[in-house]
């Protein structure tokens, strides 16, 4: 069993084809399919069911894969680290979208003012989404919202990150000093996208107080969720960090809400097998340094 074997099984369990994995390795399919029968005879298991013209994998497949995307993923960094060894190194930050846009950018300034050298690539996207490049090893660690849904990554702790309803200045909600969840039923919400964190927080929170709530709009956009509000087309939850400027400016207004609090944690999060370079520990050093405890 070698290297190769792995990243040809690494690919053919992406692309889940053997024909679009010779393809992409420039290899004959005769041939991906020996290095996998040599892989599952290695160990003797099966790491694909065929059936028809489509491959399954096994569940033995998906834990063979976990520790061949990391075996692979980090003799790859060493030979990147050892070739360049006197050059500038690369540091791949995920983050979800409150943090990619209030919070991120000052860190990651802040970071390459005493480290001009390394290249900081980011990627902002949803929570959910965040995860997957992680377990996919494209980013080294990443700032989310939320929770973390999957055991093969750690999560440290970071601060809280209150959220808040919001509505029109025009609406009757923005003249009354205090209102219940029950109040709240009748209006239609207007909420992030399914899988987003802040969407994760609402939905878990609404059920623990068994509140009724119709949504009738989503978006993976906060702009658009605030614009809409404003328009008194219905309510939404979203984090203060997101709204406190369109607050101020009153574009909308606070919904003072007398039973209710919501929160959720920002956190790093990293796969339990990553292995952290210097750079790495030192841009988590300064996270937890620069981020309060608290908004």
């Amino acid at each position: 069993m070698t290297l190769r074997h792995l990243r040809i099984f690494i690919t053919v369990y992406q692309k889940e084809s053997i024909t679009g994995a010779a393809g992409l390795l420039h290899m004959t399919q005769p041939a991906v399919s020996l290095a996998i029968k040599e892989l599952e005879n290695h160990y003797q298991i099966r790491l694909f069911d065929r059936i028809g013209k489509r491959i399954y994998t096994t569940a033995q497949g998906k834990w063979l894969y976990e520790y061949a995307l990391h075996i692979v993923s980090l003799f790859d960094e060493m030979e990147e680290r050892v070739k360049t060894w006197n050059d500038k190194g690369e540091l791949r930050i995920g983050s979800s979208i409150t943090i990619g846009n209030f919070i991120l950018p000052k860190l990651v300034c802040e970071f390459q003012k005493q480290y001009p050298e390394i290249e900081v690539n980011v990627f902002v996207h949803n929570t959910d989404t965040v995860e997957r490049k992680l377990l996919d090893n494209q980013i080294d660690f990443a700032l989310v919202e939320g929770k973390n849904n999957y055991e093969q990554l750690r999560s440290e702790r970071l601060m809280d990150d209150p959220l808040c309803f919001i509505c029109s200045p025009k609406s009757e909600l923005a003249q009354k000093s205090n209102v219940s969840l029950k109040e709240l039923e009748r209006y239609p919400m207007i909420l992030r996208e399914k899988g987003s964190a802040v969407r994760d927080v609402i939905d878990e929170s609404m059920g623990y107080y068994q509140v009724n709530y119709k949504v009738i709009w989503e978006s993976v956009s906060t702009q658009a969720i605030t614009r809409a509000v404003s328009q008194n087309l219905g309510i939404s939850i979203l984090p203060y960090l997101l709204v406190k400027d369109d607050l101020k400016q009153k574009v909308v207004s606070l919904v003072e809400v007398s039973d209710f609090s919501i929160s959720r944690e920002f956190s790093i999060i990293y796969h339990k097998n990553k292995y952290f370079t210097p750079m790495i520990k030192e841009f988590i050093r300064l996270c937890r340094k620069e981020i309060p405890d608290k908004i």
